[in-house]
């Protein structure tokens, strides 16, 4: 499901100012350990805060659809989809009461206005087909569309939206659903939701035969969009929420039970592919690794937008590799007869390894986040990096050295700027990083900009025991900064331990590594 509208506004009004990653001593000397402490809490917690159990999964699917914006302000709700993909995936664990209670939130809208929430429709529907979606919506009470225009307008925007993420992309078309809304095309219902702050949602129905994990679906948009409740034009919102949440429907054909971070930051990255005019997106950007470098991919913070913000990853890579790379790693990661059925983290390697293996293909990623306004088409709208230290030397200063402890496949920026004092063409620096073993996953990138407006980017190599050296012209007419990229690419899990907050619902074990840099200021 596409975020809130609490969601987000809660994470706006939590953010921390940070200024761009190439601008004075005094602001490069923020860090992000307030920021990286207070996500790794949450997620570090899992074990014990996080109660999986039939009953809980079912009270968090209630959280996810009942209430209204500003309740859920205070206490952040649960994903709409990925709470009713948890619910589907225990139902058959609970009591009888609480699986009535299940099937009214899985239901669909046309099963009536009878059940205990009010989620059916109260008055007699509608549908218009095409060959491959149909639409339903009502005429009257508060879910129905501003007119059957707009109705059918959503119907045209679900048709081209198949078209490109199944025709185009090549995505599995959604399983076939047992001709519930009438016949067996994919069926999309309008409900008035923004009351609640959901843009739309998704939910499994039938699994396919064979399948433990691949199963048909259905989805829900909100009846208008209306600018009022969702703070944009309602064409645009239509939009992006129509390509999000389709992509989870797909993803249902692949494995709805896979991890979260993938089911999210993918279907963040296909907004941007379909409708890459809106920029919805961007918002969650501040969330993500483009300016948390420290807050390891494959996170998914159930009270935050980390998991959305992360769809630059998927931006880089296809930037660079196509849009089929995505793709790929759903086949990797697909339960269905044929697939690889991977976990998320193990299904991305796999495609990977044919493109330079994870690790190196991260350690590029983390750098280009450092410098995202020239790494990324858009990237001059992006946030900025956070960096964990800055460093002016000079004459008087010829030496910095900073340490840091960064978590699994998450990185840290330093940054070191000549002083006035270096001036003339005799000065160099030295940089040694003293990392974790190689084989570990630890990596480091150097970036320099120079005077004049070149760049120089290039890896670190580090030895097996995880030392680097680099050394280079440091004079102050010639080079702007340097910025030194301290990567943990290290994807180990204990994995299912019912712990949803990782990939593999797992533990990793390579978190809170401890790098160190240092600089010095020579005369050659």
């Amino acid at each position: 499901m596409r975020r809130t509208i609490a969601a987000v506004v809660v994470a706006m009004s939590t953010a921390v100012t940070v200024l761009p990653v190439l601008s004075s001593q005094a602001a490069t000397t923020t860090t992000a350990a307030a920021t990286t402490t207070a996500i790794r809490a949450v997620a570090t917690s899992a074990p014990a805060a996080v109660d999986d159990s039939p009953g809980a999964v079912l009270d968090r699917a209630v959280r996810a659809l009942r209430g209204s914006g500003t309740e859920r302000a205070a206490s952040p709700r649960p994903d709409a989809t990925l709470a009713l993909t948890d619910l589907y995936a225990v139902r058959s664990r609970l009591s009888d009461d609480d699986r009535l209670r299940a099937d009214a939130l899985l239901a669909r809208p046309t099963d009536g206005g009878g059940d205990p929430f009010g989620d059916g429709y109260s008055a007699r529907s509608t549908r218009k087909c095409s060959p491959v979606v149909c639409l339903h919506w009502v005429r009257s009470t508060a879910d129905a569309p501003p007119s059957d225009r707009w109705a059918k307008r959503s119907l045209a925007m679900m048709n081209k939206v198949w078209r490109f993420e199944v025709g185009r992309l090549g995505y599995r078309r959604p399983v076939a659903d047992r001709r519930m809304g009438g016949n067996n095309t994919f069926d999309v219902y309008l409900k008035e939701l923004g009351g609640r702050g959901v843009y739309g949602y998704c939910a499994p129905e039938y699994r396919a035969p064979g399948s433990k994990f691949v199963a048909s679906g259905f989805c829900v948009l909100d009846d208008d969009f209306a600018k009022a409740q969702f703070g944009a034009p309602p064409a645009q919102s239509l939009k992006v929420t129509a390509a999000h949440e389709f992509f989870h429907a797909i993803q249902f054909a692949y494995d709805y039970h896979e991890d979260k971070w993938l089911l999210e930051s993918t279907a963040t990255w296909m907004e941007e592919r379909f409708a890459d005019a809106v920029n919805d997106n961007r918002q969650y950007l501040g969330a993500g690794q483009v300016r948390n470098p420290g807050i390891p991919l494959d996170v998914f913070n159930p009270d935050g937008l980390t998991h959305y913000g992360n769809w630059a990853f998927w931006e880089y890579l296809t930037q660079r590799y196509g849009n089929a790379l995505v793709k790929s790693v759903w086949i990797q990661a697909g339960a269905f007869k044929g697939a690889g059925n991977h976990y998320s983290t193990k299904a991305l390697k796999k495609v990977l390894a044919r493109r330079g293996g994870f690790t190196g293909v991260f350690r590029s990623y983390a750098a280009a986040n450092a410098i995202a306004a020239k790494a990324y088409p858009e990237g001059k709208a992006w946030p900025s990096a956070r960096i964990k230290k800055a460093f002016v030397l000079g004459r008087a200063s010829r030496r910095g050295v900073t340490s840091t402890r960064i978590d699994h496949m998450a990185a840290s920026h330093v940054v070191f700027r000549p002083g006035s004092s270096l001036k003339g063409k005799r000065w160099k620096l030295r940089l040694v990083v003293d990392a974790p073993n190689r084989a570990t996953g630890s990596a480091a990138y150097l970036i320099v900009k120079k005077r004049q407006g070149a760049w120089t980017k290039k890896p670190i190599a580090l030895t097996r025991k995880g030392i680097g050296s680099a050394s280079f012209t440091f004079s102050r007419n010639a080079v702007e900064s340097v910025i030194v990229t301290l990567v943990n690419a290290n994807s180990s899990f204990r994995c299912f331990k019912r712990q949803p907050f990782f990939s593999c619902q797992g533990v990793p074990t390579g978190d809170n590594r401890k790098f160190v840099v240092k600089g010095q200021v020579l005369r050659r």
